[in-house]
């Protein structure tokens, strides 16, 4: 018999609002601190403020990490796919020029949404103290 799952624990930083798992607003695309709002306003445009906590999602610096990631991932796994299949099929070249381009588009597009909210959700996890409202606007030198 399995037990109720536990309920996230309170926020110490945000009174009145759970710890949000960073992995769980990634997947759901949500605000890393209370795991409700939109992390999105648009396809891959990161949200102003969140609708529900008002956290300003605009200072998040994700930069260039989530683009390396998709090209190494799935580059990996596309070229890997693509030896396999000529090798075992030997199709002509049309048929690669048809079927790849569509599933490097859509893998790139649902693998950048996923890692851009990932590495938001982790920054704003360790990083908090820079999405505070009183924070400095610009970005954070260490």
């Amino acid at each position: 018999m399995q037990s109720a799952p536990t309920p996230n624990p309170p926020n110490p930083e945000f009174p009145g609002i759970a710890t949000v798992s960073p992995l769980a607003a990634a997947l759901s695309c949500a605000c890393p601190r209370c795991g409700q709002g939109r992390l999105y306003s648009g396809m891959l445009t990161v949200a102003g403020t969140c609708t529900v906590c008002g956290l300003a999602l605009h200072r998040h610096d994700s930069g260039d990490g989530p683009a390396v990631f998709v090209i190494l991932v799935l580059g990996g796994i596309v070229v890997g796919l693509a030896l396999w299949l000529e090798a075992r099929l030997a199709p002509p070249v049309w048929l690669h020029a048809v079927l790849w381009p569509p599933i490097i588009l859509g893998g790139a597009i649902a693998m950048l949404r996923l890692l851009k909210a990932l590495l938001i959700a982790l920054q704003f996890r360790h990083r908090a103290h820079d999405y505070e409202d009183g924070a400095d606007q610009g970005p954070h030198h260490v």
